[in-house]
């Protein structure tokens, strides 16, 4: 008889944004002519930038070549695309990535998943709360113990560690999804030490470090000494260069990273020349061309016009004097809510016709909080929040 992961009976019975998907769908049903303006899912709405459309119009010409034809390529990703990162890394962050260090993907969300297949079920894996919630989801599938480290209010939901922390692997965002908060050079100090004194290993997603504009704050775990011996980081161009639709993102696996005399990065190497077949051809031509002077000019001028609708967003809260972080080195604001999450999400969407995405929706330590994010219109932003101000007033 066929047996199921019964893991999966420990899941939410959705995830998080399905729910929200099925509430905004009743609404539209009951509320045929209201215009909803969506600041809750982190999808971008401005387009490609050209130089990207143009290296994917031209990788896609090639494809249709008998010379220039490609088929399987290297799963860990083409040469010329790893070169464009480990330059990427050295002139934005004065970071020098080891050679076979990179390997490219289909984004973020994959690999953190993923890299999960490396090690055995018995580690205590240490996750914040509140937390995206891939990090906790992939890690219940697979039954494993989880601790977790809460983000506060009073710590500024930057949890740091503790000399009586235990665990194994430890899960950090900077800049933080939902929240927004961002870690300090001397905050990853202390993180990277820990580790090394715990012989633990950090599980760094910095998928949001190109909306880092304060030069004293880390963009890479590996601006950190001693990182590149306990630390893999994870990223993407979803938000970088606007890739949610376009799918591809880079993990940094560094070869000093030894765990029972086996190397890390062998192993990774090892599973997904196992169990996958690479980004296609096409989309590391675009990518590639991201981190072109020019276009990493045009993306650069996108998130600074998300960076903007942050500042919209922030603005009005202080306005009203409503607590949140983010909204400075990061699209996402995390706002204090003073109710039920889910009962302001109804009340936002109900009287404002703003979907967001409620704090619980994060872990427990989200209760009471709200997640705005920046990736809308300028116009659909003001509106928003012309909106959120009427309702707050009426209060």
């Amino acid at each position: 008889m066929v047996k199921l992961n019964q893991n999966y009976k420990a899941l939410q019975q959705s995830y998080l944004f399905s729910t929200i998907a099925n509430k905004v769908k009743a609404f539209q049903q009951a509320n045929p002519d209201a215009r909803i303006i969506r600041l809750g899912i982190g999808d971008v709405t401005m387009p490609l930038v050209t130089p990207v459309v143009d290296a994917l119009k031209n990788a896609s010409a090639e494809m249709g070549v008998k010379e220039t034809f490609r088929g399987y390529g290297d799963e860990q990703g083409y040469g010329f695309l790893i070169d464009a990162v480990a330059d990427y890394y050295k002139r934005e962050m004065g970071v020098t990535l080891g050679a076979g260090s990179v390997f490219i993907s289909d984004g973020a969300k994959s690999d953190v998943a993923n890299f999960t297949d490396l090690f055995d079920n018995d580690n205590v894996i240490v996750i914040p709360d509140p937390v995206y919630p891939v990090y906790m989801d992939s890690n219940v599938m697979l039954g494993r113990k989880i601790s977790l480290i809460r983000g506060t209010e009073e710590n500024g939901f930057l949890p740091m560690p503790t000399d009586d922390l235990e665990g194994d692997i430890f899960y950090l965002c900077s800049p933080n999804n939902p929240t927004g908060a961002v870690y300090t050079k001397q905050q990853l100090k202390q993180w990277v030490d820990f580790a090394l004194k715990k012989g633990a290993l950090i599980f760094f997603d910095a998928a949001y470090e190109s909306f880092i504009v304060d030069p004293d704050l880390p963009r890479s775990i590996y601006q950190i000494e001693g990182a590149e011996r306990c630390a893999v980081e994870f990223c993407s161009l979803s938000k970088t260069a606007g890739f949610t639709g376009t799918r591809c993102g880079y993990t940094i696996v560094p070869k000093e990273i030894e765990i029972d005399g086996q190397s890390l990065n062998r192993m990774w190497l090892r599973r997904q020349t196992t169990k996958y077949n690479g980004t296609a051809y096409i989309i590391q031509r675009g990518a590639e061309a991201v981190f072109t002077e020019e276009g990493y000019r045009a993306c650069k001028e996108n998130i600074a016009y998300y960076l903007g609708n942050a500042k919209v967003i922030a603005d009005t809260l202080d306005e009203l004097g409503i607590w949140y972080t983010g909204g400075i080195n990061s699209p996402y604001i995390w706002l204090k809510c003073g109710m039920n999450s889910w009962d302001f999400f109804d009340r936002l969407l109900n009287e404002c016709g703003i979907v967001g995405t409620p704090g619980s929706g994060f872990g427990a330590c989200g209760e009471g909080y709200f997640r705005l994010t920046a990736f809308n219109t300028r116009e659909n932003t003001i509106e928003a929040m012309q909106r959120f101000k009427t309702m707050f007033k009426q209060k």
